[in-house]
């Protein structure tokens, strides 16, 4: 099976990459804006039928898109998130090659949950904050495009490699430099919020998963257990075997990281519901968080 992948050098895409690089039968083409992709190509700024040639030339049996911007402003995150996904879909429709499409989504094109609840995919969207509006009109777009397509709502990805501007890579930060400075007392703020965070090496199973398969529609990856920050904090502690205390601040905007407003736009829970995933990929997450955390403190470590 050749597959093309788009954003293989993305906190995603690296984890999506080595699975498929695993897998015997599958043959790979890596696709993006970097100079270690095998073709180089920025769907942001590239025309359709720049891609369409491309699509044509390697046939591609699945493409991948892991491509996309979890920041930046509205309009920078337009073109990386949905642009470029215009792209991609009018590529495979004007090309000759039937591949089947596997866009990777986000749990912040539903927005805020009622705490205690979790969300199916049927719930209605309402994302809350320019990214998760960005990356619904993308899903739209391949929903929308009458390809072979799913869209796979990815929830809270951590484990090694996880960005230091999220939360937990935020915290395995604060953490290093605590034990780096001998500090007795880690101050932290925001630690209430709580999201089903789903190892990332898991969500490449997902991937995998979905593209051998032939379900269609939105499906989400997580784990369908929401966890407190404050309780993931205590246990990337634990595992860095820091021996001080952890002192929750009351203001949101101090300390690390800042509470309000919620940079997801997801407000104060998330949890998904993953019966579709199960049902329709036979896929379940294998990799507990405590495993996660330590993953992502044996990098911060190798820092100190």
């Amino acid at each position: 099976m050749r597959v093309l992948l788009l954003g293989a050098n993305g906190y995603l895409g690296r984890y999506v990459a080595d699975r498929l690089l695993a897998d015997p039968a599958v043959q790979l083409t890596a696709l993006g804006r970097g100079d270690d992709a095998d073709v180089r190509f920025d769907l942001a700024t590239g025309s359709p039928g720049a891609l369409t040639r491309f699509l044509n030339a390697v046939h591609p049996g699945v493409v991948i898109n892991c491509a996309g911007a979890t920041r930046g402003g509205a309009r920078d995150l337009t073109r990386h998130n949905t642009v470029a996904v215009a792209t991609v879909c009018e590529s495979l429709r004007r090309s000759g090659c039937g591949a089947r499409l596997v866009q990777l989504g986000c749990s912040s094109e539903y927005g805020p949950s009622q705490p205690g609840s979790s969300t199916a995919e049927d719930a209605v969207p309402r994302p809350g904050g320019p990214y998760g509006v960005s990356k619904l009109a993308a899903t739209e777009l391949v929903l929308g495009s009458g390809l072979d397509a799913i869209v796979l709502r990815v929830f809270s990805p951590v484990g090694p490699g996880t960005p230091a501007g999220s939360p937990l890579g935020r915290l395995a930060d604060a953490l290093r430099r605590a034990m780096q400075n001998g500090d007795s007392e880690l101050k932290l703020s925001g630690l209430g919020v709580q999201r089903d965070f789903v190892d990332v090496r898991d969500v490449a199973r997902a991937v995998h998963a979905a593209s051998l398969s032939a379900a269609q529609g939105a499906v989400n990856i997580g784990t369908g257990r929401a966890v407190r920050l404050r309780e993931a904090a205590a246990t990337l502690a634990r595992v860095a075997g820091y021996g001080g205390s952890l002192h929750e601040l009351d203001d949101p905007h101090l300390g690390t990281p800042p509470a309000y407003p919620y940079p997801d736009g997801c407000g104060s829970w998330q949890q998904a519901d993953v019966r579709t995933a199960r049902d329709r990929l036979g896929w379940r997450p294998r990799i507990g968080l405590e495993e996660s955390l330590a993953d992502i403190w044996m990098e911060a470590a190798c820092r100190i």
